[in-house]
């Protein structure tokens, strides 16, 4: 409570001296010391008992401030955790991408890998058809030019035969192959 004398003391000591050039003038048409005195009572009396709301008024000003000064720093520091969290996914997200980069790489060139062992293969694998299938047909036409030979040797021996060969040397010919067939089935036949 002393405390509040002194302090309505001193508001009142502020005010009058305050005054103190108004009241030196006293002739020139200033104030007169009453008016000066019962200003300074009002002033003193608005202090004495508005000091208590306007204090009231400020501390819940001050604590208003605080709690929003609170609140701001409390979304000051979500906002700093979800921008260092932010930069940490597209630190993540560049780190991803490149491993995604170098995932793609690898896979295209596996994949180029495996489509030349393909081809490779493949080149192969119709080499070695063609090749067989040349053989077979150069078989087939041997077999064909044998055939064909052996045709025409007959029809060439077949003429020659006809030209140059008589009828005594036809049975001359005839009974030397029954004696050798003759001589081979008794060899045949002995052997059992």
């Amino acid at each position: 409570m002393s405390r509040r004398i002194l302090t309505c003391s001193t508001s009142t000591l502020l005010v009058l001296l305050s005054a103190a050039p108004a009241l030196a003038a006293g002739d020139g048409g200033g104030l007169p010391i009453w008016d000066v005195i019962n200003f300074a009572i009002l002033v003193g009396a608005l202090i004495y008992f508005g000091r208590g709301p306007m204090q009231e008024m400020f501390s819940t000003r001050r604590t208003a401030i605080a709690s929003e000064m609170e609140a701001a720093s409390a979304l000051l520091d979500q906002a700093e955790a979800r921008n260092a969290e932010w930069q940490r996914k597209l630190a993540d997200l560049d780190r991803d991408l490149e491993d995604i980069r170098v995932t793609a790489r690898r896979r295209a060139e596996e994949e180029r890998e495996r489509i030349l062992a393909e081809a490779s293969e493949a080149a192969d694998r119709i080499q070695r058809d063609a090749v067989a299938s040349v053989d077979q047909e150069l078989r087939r036409a041997q077999d064909e030019l044998r055939q064909e030979a052996a045709s025409l040797a007959t029809e060439l021996a077949s003429g020659i035969l006809q030209n140059e060969v008589g009828d005594s040397d036809r049975d001359r010919l005839v009974d030397e192959f029954i004696s050798r067939v003759g001589s081979s089935g008794a060899d045949a036949g002995g052997g059992h």
